[in-house]
């Protein structure tokens, strides 16, 4: 496993984060078999947030009958939308949320605290000093954004250096091989993949801001669950979110160009694919579920798997 740094988190933090965002974590069961399962193959970092149901008290059962809090990164999201789709970037909804996540995963503080969505009606300074107030509380170690632009993000950063405040650590938005041609969820999603997002990834490239990709295998289009031949099967494997926001004809062309590199160098679909956001250029991070311990290695060896730039303008778009 490969590790990166994130400002003001003092633990290394592994490129592959374990993402929560499933139907297994979601119910609020038992899930220390995969905790452990990634603890051991040197996932440490764990993504998740407090829209994802159960997600919390499942980490937080784990975390309370083992001695892996100091051993994990925590990655949580707080000010998502409300079920009549209102926004909820202020300080009221920010810190109920983290009051509720700080219970139910069982802790003192969160390593990385992200607002889930922006609201651009918000003075950006105003939210810098929200989390800058939380952060000298000891409740967090870091904060930033997740489906935020990248120019809302330098904004926020411009801020933070001009009044001595900590700025922005990190982003996560919506990065994989698959394009994302719809929102979908609705509530605006926000992806840094494609031609059109080509100053988003640069800027990113030149300012060196961690990025965790979410969906980073386009919720599971390019794991290996299908094969590119098979596109007409599509609405029978993947839900609504998934054929709404990824599953396109553009996109299975991608997945055969990454079945077809993957044979070349004896890996699985879903490595390469992985290994595409990792080899970026970006400081990229890729947020991926798993659903058992062979999953997850296979997910962690990625991490080791080296992809040039040529490989992957390839796979982009098929110019060699």
């Amino acid at each position: 496993m490969k590790y990166g740094k994130i400002p003001g988190v003092d633990k290394p933090v592994s490129r592959i984060f374990l993402g929560t965002c499933t139907k297994r974590f979601m119910g609020g069961g038992d899930c220390s078999d995969l905790l452990n399962a990634a603890l051991s193959l040197g996932i440490n970092a764990i993504d998740t947030a407090r829209v994802y149901r159960g997600a919390e008290r499942s980490i937080g059962r784990w975390l309370r009958s083992s001695d892996a809090r100091e051993k994990v990164v925590i990655l949580s999201k707080c000010a998502h939308p409300d079920l009549f789709g209102r926004k909820r970037v202020n300080e009221r909804a920010i810190r109920a949320d983290l009051k509720k996540s700080l219970s139910l995963l069982g802790t003192q503080y969160i390593d990385i605290y992200i607002a889930h969505r922006d609201d651009t009606s918000v003075p950006v300074g105003q939210i810098v000093e929200i989390f800058n107030a939380i952060l000298s509380e000891g409740k967090i170690r870091a904060f930033g954004g997740s489906n935020w632009s990248h120019e809302r993000i330098e904004q926020a950063n411009e801020y933070a250096y001009s009044h001595n405040l900590v700025p922005f650590a990190v982003s996560s938005p919506y990065y994989s091989l698959a394009e994302q041609y719809g929102d979908p969820w609705g509530k605006n999603g926000l992806g840094i993949t494609g031609s059109q997002n080509a100053p988003a990834r640069a800027w990113y490239a030149e300012s060196g801001l961690p990025v965790v990709a979410y969906s980073s295998l386009a919720r599971g289009v390019l794991s290996g669950r299908i094969k590119s031949s098979d596109y007409s099967s599509a609405g029978k494997i993947f839900d609504r979110v998934t054929m709404r926001g990824y599953v396109s004809k553009e996109n299975f062309e991608r997945l055969r160009r990454c079945e077809e590199l993957a044979k070349a160098k004896g890996v699985s679909v879903a490595q390469t694919a992985l290994a595409y956001v990792l080899c970026s250029g970006m400081n990229t991070f890729a947020a991926v579920s798993g659903s058992g311990a062979g999953r997850l290695k296979e997910n962690a060896l990625a991490a080791d798997l080296t992809l040039t730039a040529a490989e992957c303008s390839w796979l982009e778009s098929g110019d060699r």
